[in-house]
């Protein structure tokens, strides 16, 4: 017979080794008196649990650690496990150490999962700020923790080690959790702002001096006295330390040396790091620290790199997604709020999380405002540095299984937990509301951008695959001393709660070391050709940065992003890429939804691209770019934005851009001209834009804007302007297949909020209305072009419209040539010159 001891200080449970399974219940078995069949049913009632508690708390955008604990909770002695039937047939006493087992040693691979995602040297790049804010957060936490310590033990069965106590309850108190840090600045939006950046950084210094107080905590609550037996454990965990440094980190980089570039590691070579866990976990634990320490240090001495990012492969889904789950609801199973009485005692955890909370905002507040950091950044940091997780729990389970913590001490402490970490969004949502948006900035669109100042553009990645072309793109845009490009450029990622993208959130801005994973992989590939571009061209500055968040809400990112950054222009990739037979197939359903909602809240104008061969081997460089770009040009807001850029893409040497404009027939002006006058007064009303107090239509707009464009480019050979009459939609669509293969690039509207009766018909059959009738058509996998497009929607909002949403030219960009493609006030409104043939055409469809 087998003895479990430490279920609780006086119990001892005998159970027969040979009951792991059942042989079935037509044999007469109960499953649940074996311990195979009990475990993978516990499992199964903490994964559910755990994902009910994980989708109540979803929409207040709490912390899955919370949801983890809560469900351990409900099924411990606090709410389901009062039944005592319930809690003898499905969590029995001889199950805890199976169950408990499988938790520790999820755990065990999950710290080492963190060893090896955290970078040791991006610890030795931390600055001061980051170093005094992680600091002077801890101290006052520390100090209340240790106040409250003499009031927590006056009723403690536990007592006597009162150092060890106090030391835990200072470490629960004072330490930041940065994994669970990092999700909630995800989910406030806060994960690439200057906040978000410096609580990261400051979250891990914390953590790593939490692990330093953790090892003592373990050496006192061996033996509160410092003796022989103290000292040796830290002698002996030192020199662990410095074993891995020194003799198994070179052995690391002979295995990765070993291996050819781009080859995955042999099985040996990931069977015998995944042993090594092991091992260290044996060490450590044998020496008198416990074995996660061992497991979370030989993970740091790992290198980032391609042996990283294979182990993290092979292991997180499992780890994270079902092991290390159980190590909390585990904790939640050994919570007994029961235990809890009296008001007292309540009053003392309330005052104690209060007092601790804002110790944590006193102490990082005074050291934020001597950096220049306002009042609500540094109160908002200090709420962001109580966030608890994983080291907390750890340093519970420690206490009470070293018996420094009674069961009601526990429970305390998972209480103060819970409410710590639960409090920080709502809190965050209150004191602290980022100022994007109070600074307004009108140079919203390509068109009202001025000629001799910078030109802001934001390039949205989802994958490597939209690089070349993108950077094609932006070279053709003509980037020159007097109006250089500033690129900011935004690699998409999903938020799907892994580990790994977690932890290199911080290292949004970096390509001078190798990739951890597949995520930052792509983003030091992103990174390091916008970079090499950056320094192969002239006038071009980039400035990449990585959002990580759900798909439904990346477009936040990516509007508040192009605020804060006053860009004029955001480019975005289509949903859609080509096949080898020329087709077009969805590469992810999810872009087009982010697609969508850019274009519905976009501060400035909005560019979607469908990639045809920009990134052929025609490459757009400055010194052999030969490229036909064509402007087709309906009339409106979105086709005077989409020839604005054209226009600034005209100027580049190496591009010949055609302006095909489409001009109503006579069938069409017949067929108007039955339509109601108030219908044409009602539209012209909603079209109509101010200029020195007389109102010029839509039309009119579009003709003095187009004979602006061609009274500048008169004697230029490289530009042609033809205008085709069409009646309908049909003429329209033959007019534009009879321009052939010659062009490399389309440029279109959007046509947002104008019915024209030239594309009539065209958006019955539309499969992407958000293109446009006409982008649509040029997308589709029906219209044989191989040429690329570039669908444009131009901003039309505040600060640049009056009270009905008409577009108002501000007096800024209105005059002389200050506006590099807005035509100067009081110029007549003339049709279109015809006598220049070989520049200007009129051609009847």
């Amino acid at each position: 017979m087998a003895i479990l001891k430490n279920i609780t200080v006086d119990e001892m449970v005998c159970y027969s080794p040979t009951m792991i399974t059942t042989n079935g219940i037509w044999q007469g078995d109960n499953p649940l008196d074996y311990a195979l069949p009990l475990f993978i049913l516990q499992v199964i009632l903490v994964v559910v649990a755990t994902r009910i508690f994980v989708f109540v708390l979803k929409p207040i955008r709490q912390p899955r650690v919370i949801a983890e604990i809560l469900g351990g909770i409900v099924l411990g002695p606090s709410v389901l496990g009062r039944n005592k039937t319930f809690a003898d047939a499905v969590f029995p006493l001889r199950s805890v150490m199976v169950i408990e087992t499988m938790a520790n040693v999820g755990l065990l691979y999950f710290l080492f999962l963190v060893g090896v995602g955290m970078d040791a040297s991006a610890i030795r790049r931390m600055g001061k700020k980051s170093l005094a804010i992680a600091v002077s957060g801890m101290v006052l936490p520390f100090g209340t923790g240790a106040l409250f310590s003499i009031f927590l033990m006056k009723d403690s069965e536990n007592a006597t080690n009162g150092s060890a106590f106090v030391l835990i309850l200072g470490v629960v108190l004072s330490v930041t959790a940065f994994p669970v840090l990092a999700r909630i600045l995800a989910e406030l939006k806060l994960i690439n702002s200057e906040l978000g950046r410096v609580a990261l950084s400051a979250a891990i210094i914390n953590d790593v001096l939490s692990w330093i107080l953790l090892a003592i905590a373990i050496a006192l609550a061996e033996d509160e006295r410092i003796s022989v037996a103290s000292v040796m454990v830290v002698l002996s965990s030192a020199a662990f330390v410095a074993f891995n440094a020194f003799v198994v980190r070179p052995i690391i980089m002979w295995i990765i040396r070993k291996t050819p570039e781009g080859e995955s590691f042999s099985d040996f070579y990931i069977c015998l790091i995944l042993a090594g866990v092991m091992i260290s976990g044996f060490i450590t634990d044998a020496i008198g620290t416990h074995s996660v320490f061992g497991a979370f240090v030989f993970g740091l001495i790992i290198p980032t790199g391609p042996l990283g990012f294979a182990l993290i492969e092979k292991l997180e889904d499992f780890v994270s997604g079902l092991l290390l789950p159980l190590f909390f609801a585990i904790s939640g199973l050994k919570t007994n709020v029961g235990l809890i009485t009296g008001l007292t005692k309540w009053a003392v955890i309330i005052v104690l999380v209060i007092l601790s909370c804002i110790g944590k905002v006193v102490g990082t507040l005074l050291v934020s405002i001597s950096y220049q950091m306002s009042l609500s950044e540094g109160a908002a940091l200090g709420m962001l540095m109580n966030t608890k997780g994983l080291v907390e729990i750890l340093v519970l389970n420690i206490g009470r299984d070293q018996k420094v913590l009674d069961e009601e001490a526990f429970a305390t402490m998972v209480v103060i937990t819970i409410l710590m970490t639960g409090m920080i969004v709502p809190a965050i949502s209150i004191i602290y509301r980022p100022s994007r948006g109070m600074i307004s900035y009108k140079r919203r669109t390509i068109q009202m951008s001025k000629k001799d100042s910078e030109f802001r553009v934001l390039v949205c990645i989802h994958t490597p695959r939209n690089v070349p072309t993108m950077i094609n793109l932006l070279e053709a845009s003509n980037p020159t001393k007097k109006s250089p490009i500033c690129i900011y450029v935004l690699h998409l990622v999903e938020l799907t709660g892994r580990t790994s993208a977690l932890l290199i959130v911080h290292t949004s801005k970096k390509s001078d070391h190798t990739a951890l994973n597949r995520t930052e992989a792509q983003s030091d590939h992103i990174i390091n050709a916008f970079e090499n571009y950056e320094q192969h061209a002239e006038h071009v500055s980039v400035q990449p940065l990585t959002a990580i968040s759900p798909y439904s809400t990346m477009h936040e990112d990516i509007c508040s992003l192009a605020e804060e950054k006053r860009v004029a222009f955001i480019i975005i990739p289509f949903h859609k890429q080509q096949t080898v037979d020329g087709g077009m197939e969805a590469t992810n359903m999810a872009f087009r939804t982010v697609n969508q909602n850019v274009l519905a809240n976009s501060p400035c104008s909005v560019g979607i691209l469908v990639d045809r061969g920009l990134n052929s081997s025609n490459r757009l460089v400055a010194d052999q770019m030969s490229h036909h770009v064509a402007v087709l040009f309906f009339g409106g807001p979105d086709d005077r934005e989409a020839l604005s850029y054209g226009w600034r893409m005209s100027e580049h040497s190496g591009i010949s851009l055609t302006v095909m404009r489409f001009v109503p027939g006579e069938d069409t002006a017949m067929s108007e001209s039955g339509t109601s006058h108030n219908n044409n007064a009602d539209k012209q009303r909603v079209l109509t834009v101010e200029t020195d107090g007389d109102e010029e239509t839509d039309k009119q707009l579009d003709e003095r804007f187009l004979h602006w464009f061609m009274m500048s480019h008169v004697n230029d050979d490289s530009i042609a302007y033809i205008e085709k009459v069409v009646n309908n939609g049909e003429e329209t669509v033959a007019a534009i297949r009879s321009m052939g293969d010659v062009f490399g690039l389309f440029i279109v509207g959007r046509g947002q909020g104008v019915i024209s009766p030239l594309t009539a018909g065209l958006t019955d059959w539309s499969e992407c209305p958000e293109l446009g009738a006409i982008g649509d058509l040029l997308a589709s996998s029906d219209f044989a072009t191989v040429a690329s497009v570039l669908v444009v929607q131009q901003y039309v909002g505040a600060g640049l419209e009056d009270g009905l949403g008409t577009p108002v030219l501000n007096e800024e960009y209105s005059g002389g040539n200050q506006s590099s493609f807005m035509p100067p006030r009081g110029s007549q409104s003339v049709t279109s010159p015809r006598g220049h043939q070989s520049v200007f055409s009129t051609d009847r469809c």
